[in-house]
């Protein structure tokens, strides 16, 4: 009989710093048009979000000039991607050491087969997974595996590989940390749509224990697709003051449409496997406008997407650990549910699995 790969336990963890409203201060200040300003002031209010944090400690200047303690975001040129990743060096360890702290007594680093990093917002060599492998003491021969550069849907694809390798190694251990530090890679610009796209995220880290222990939330089917005419949709490209992310405005109706052509066929090859009743929605908080295309487009209840909303309004998109988060609240529930969980991200694809709370 096959293993049966299961979430046990989730830790997560955020930066100290608080930034939401010091960023919608700081933009605000700088937007010099009364029409954009007021477009920037409503789009803020619609956005959902309450609530983002970062390394970066944001400070006002005598003059009323919003910057951070470190100067990192100062009144003159911005950084460059070289200080940028060194940040990300430095940052990045401790905060997935903070969320794999998290997990309590439910870990022991000694019984860990396998580490599974995902993140998009830096790199470094040695990397994330052998800085995670050395602090934690895991064993010299720990399997890892780092999923780079996928975005909001990173997270699915490392529960994905997790899934494998307890399905192939019944006693596999395997730890799954998603981690980003989005607020890293915040440009100096005017432009509306990339100053909306920055008003979204936030930095976060959530860690999985994965095994084949029946308990948490037992993993099923994992399916992937891509949205045929939105490749350029969502773009995260590497530049010299670090990485830019292009978030259409036309994301939130690419998805709609192609979840409403997933209601209309619904089969078992879809993306639904020919469901549409689930119990638990695990949705990736990727935006207001994302979660009220799901919801509408798959005549959910007002209150089936709680959990990414909440999500959403206290921590803001953080990509890949965004959906762990989401997770993280169902299992800490109580009763046995059938749920399904999906992201989207650059491609444009959507990823997606379904699962089943015990307990």
């Amino acid at each position: 009989m096959t293993a049966v790969a299961h979430i046990n336990a989730i830790g997560t963890a955020k930066p100290p710093h608080e930034v939401h409203d010091a960023f919608v201060r700081f933009v605000a200040g700088r937007i010099e048009a009364p029409k954009t300003r007021r477009l920037f002031e409503r789009m803020v209010e619609r956005a959902g979000i309450e609530q983002r944090f970062s390394y970066l400690e944001p400070v006002t200047l005598d003059d009323g000039t919003i910057t951070d303690s470190d100067g990192f975001y100062g009144p003159e040129e911005w950084p460059g991607t070289d200080a940028r990743m060194a940040r990300y060096e430095r940052d990045a360890p401790r905060l997935g050491l903070a969320a794999i702290s998290a997990l309590g007594d439910a870990l022991d680093p000694g019984s860990v087969t396998h580490l599974v990093v995902a993140s998009c917002t830096g790199f470094m060599a040695p990397g994330l997974d052998q800085r995670i492998a050395a602090a934690l003491g895991l064993h010299p021969g720990v399997e890892r595996t780092v999923v780079g550069f996928m975005g909001c849907y990173a997270a699915v694809n490392s529960l994905r590989l997790a899934h494998h390798i307890v399905r192939s190694e019944p006693a596999a251990r395997v730890l799954v940390l998603t981690l980003e530090l989005c607020t890293l890679h915040f440009q100096k610009t005017f432009d509306l749509e990339r100053l909306l796209a920055m008003l979204l995220f936030g930095d976060g880290a959530a860690v999985a224990l994965v095994s084949a222990k029946p308990h948490g939330l037992a993993l099923d089917d994992f399916r992937a697709t891509t949205l045929p005419g939105s490749a350029e949709a969502i773009r995260w490209t590497i530049r010299n003051q670090g990485f830019d992310m292009h978030l259409g405005g036309e994301v939130p109706g690419h998805i709609g449409n192609a979840l409403r052509q997933e209601m209309k066929r619904n089969d078992a090859d879809g993306l639904l496997r020919g469901q549409k009743d689930y119990d638990l929605w695990a949705v990736h908080a990727g935006g207001r406008s994302i979660l009220d295309a799901v919801e509408q487009a798959l005549e959910l209840s007002p209150d089936a997407l709680d959990a990414s909303r909440t999500i959403l309004r206290e921590q803001g998109n953080m990509s890949s650990a965004t959906l762990m988060f989401v997770l993280a609240r169902m299992l800490a529930e109580q009763g046995d549910a059938r749920g399904i969980a999906m992201a989207f991200g650059p491609g444009l694809a959507a990823e997606s699995f379904r699962f089943t709370r015990l307990g």
